[in-house]
């Protein structure tokens, strides 16, 4: 029997069904698990010690440090986990990762002779669990039961690669060069850069240490050629976290480096002491043969060791991250928040989008000042870039975080749903104000270019009106954010007064062109901007009555059944109209008939 094409097609077929097995069972157990999960890895990242235990059972579960690195990153790019509270999850992760090789030492090969003894040996096993798999897959018909048959199908054809690989290699025991290049990779420099480049390219590092053990069965790797393999394929899984920070924060980018840095360093040290060690004193088995659960313990032992050894000196990582992706000038994009790791757990997505319109009205209240402050001073027109900058921030944002939220799965829960239709009814709104600040700004621009201004009567009455529609831009911003009703609940009576204000504006501004105390060259701009303020107050009271009705539960979001019916007859919006009537309207020297 000898190796032949034959057998490397079966070789890389058996690699596909061991990472085919191992990505399955990963994804049954992860859902079965629920969304939780990373809800709970967020959450309990505060205490190095915590973050460690929560990395290590998070990659347990999922079978995959990478995964659990690349959702890390993702928390990190996201904001809602410091590069400092990642590196206890690191370290459990790298801990974590070792399961799957110690499951694998569990099939030493041969048979027993007894039939009994011989099935319940895992590459036997396997094909009567991926049997009770496809049953259990044939027969569900709800989700949670779908996921445990992924978990038996998963563990089966993951035993099941790792079978074809071994039987796939077994004719290189007979080859002399296949001996000779398990020699030349005693070197531990080659070693180290076999083992990073092979887990580079297939990205997981279950998967290479799973060829390693099906390569040790022919018996002619040694210790000394599998230690820097070994060591090689750590320091490989990192290309993963590498290429999910590509894009991302600089912090996402220092947390990959975080992880990178926990294996080069832990890598070198081994390497120096093993090699200290070997040429002083020498290990006996050295040259000798070694086994998977050899390998699956080296691997252990490696995680375990570095782990320890960096706890300490955690700080360490996260300056030395820090160092090699330095700050720069680039402003972070608010919308990097928008995690696409976190579709498949809405209350995370949800959470975002959520951050992300808050962001959205930050900037809407930013260009409202930009536009209205240069009306009523002499100071030159602000930067227009920054303006540019902000607006079109709220015209990509719409876009995106409206994509964003339709792209969540698995939303089950009622309140999610009603609070993901919040999501898009509001931000619609907060671009729609951010486009008449626009409108006001152009204004502003024009009325400067041509070097003229408003009557005193005029540019008083109009700050009037600003300050009104500022305080209930401020309040939807504070309502939404806080997602508090009562404060949201006082913007629609200051919207009232907004629209009452609008019409004795309108009024008083006719009367002043009809006694030429103003030009039509000002007269036009000026009722512009009174109709761009009213409708900026507008989309305030859409979005505070949303911010209520989704607190209160309200089955449809629909603003103007709640404005007329539900609040506007009650006492305190009659409380609170009066008091806006007495704080705005009297300064423009009236007061409403409704006082």
């Amino acid at each position: 029997m000898e190796f032949n094409v034959l057998s490397f097609v079966q070789l890389i077929g058996g690699l596909a069904l061991f990472i085919y097995g191992m990505i399955t069972m990963g994804k049954g157990l992860e859902r079965a698990a629920g969304s939780k999960l990373e809800k709970t890895l967020e959450r309990m990242t505060g205490n190095v010690f915590k973050a460690l235990l929560m990395g290590l059972v998070v990659t347990m579960v999922i079978q995959s440090s990478s995964a659990t690195t690349v959702m890390v990153v993702g928390f990190v790019n996201a904001g809602i986990m410091t590069l400092k509270q990642s590196v206890g999850v690191i370290l459990g992760a790298n801990i974590g990762t070792t399961i799957t090789a110690q499951i694998l030492r569990l099939d030493n090969g041969g048979g027993s002779g007894n039939l009994v003894m011989d099935l319940l040996k895992p590459s036997n096993l396997a094909y009567l669990v991926v049997l009770a798999g496809v049953i259990i897959m044939m027969l569900a018909k709800k989700r949670r039961t779908r996921d445990i048959a992924d978990i038996f199908t998963g563990f089966g054809v993951l035993f099941i690669g790792m079978s074809v690989m071994e039987g796939s290699v077994a004719p290189l025991a007979d080859l002399p060069q296949f001996a000779a290049l398990f020699a030349a990779i005693s070197n531990p420099v080659i070693g180290v850069l076999v083992g990073t480049g092979v887990t580079a390219i297939i990205q997981s590092s279950s998967a290479s240490v799973g060829i390693l053990q099906a390569l040790s069965t022919t018996g002619v790797v040694s210790w000394s050629a599998a230690i820097p393999i070994i060591l090689g394929q750590n320091i490989g899984t990192c290309i993963t976290a590498f290429l999910s920070s590509l894009g991302g924060s600089k912090n996402a980018r220092r947390t990959a480096m975080v992880h990178f840095y926990f294996n080069l360093i832990g890598s070198i040290l081994f390497l120096v002491i093993i090699y200290a060690i070997e040429f002083t004193v020498g290990f006996p088995f050295w040259d000798l043969p070694i086994d998977k659960g050899g390998i699956a313990n080296f691997h252990t032992l490696f995680n375990v060791v570095c782990t320890v050894l960096f706890l300490p000196f955690t700080g360490l990582l996260v300056k030395l991250a820090t160092w090699s992706v330095p700050s720069g000038e680039v402003q972070e994009d608010p919308l990097a928040k928008l995690e696409p790791r976190f579709l498949t757990t809405p209350s995370l997505a949800l959470e975002q989008a959520q951050r992300c319109i808050a962001e959205m009205g930050d900037a809407a209240k930013q260009n409202f000042h930009f536009a209205v402050d240069p009306l009523f001073s002499s100071t030159i027109a602000p930067d227009e870039d920054q303006f540019r900058e902000r607006e079109s921030f709220l015209d990509r944002a719409e876009v995106e975080i409206g994509r964003y939220l339709t792209n969540i799965h698995n939303i089950r829960s009622v309140d999610q749903r009603r609070q993901a239709a919040e999501m898009m009814h509001s931000l619609s709104d907060f671009e729609k104000i951010g486009d008449y600040a626009q409108n006001i700004f152009s204004r502003m621009e024009e009325l400067q270019q041509a070097g003229l201004s408003f009557s005193p009567s005029a540019r008083r009455e109009l700050h009037t009106m600003c300050d009104a529609v500022g305080e209930a831009l401020d309040l939807t911003v504070e309502g939404y954010v806080t997602r508090s009703v009562s404060v949201a609940r006082v913007v629609e009576p200051l919207e009232e007064v907004v629209d009452m204000l609008k019409e004795r504006l309108k009024t008083r501004h006719i009367e002043r062109l009809s006694n030429n105390e103003c030009t039509m060259q000002t007269g036009i701009p000026f009722l512009d901007i009174v109709h761009d303020l009213e409708k900026i107050s507008d989309h305030c009271s859409n979005i505070a009555i949303y911010t209520i009705q989704l607190v209160e539960g309200a089955e449809e979001f629909n603003t103007h059944a709640y404005a007329k019916q539900a609040y506007k007859s009650t006492p305190q919006f009659a409380d609170k109209l009066r008091f806006y009537q007495q704080k705005y309207m009297l300064q423009t020297g009236v007061q409403s008939d409704n006082t």
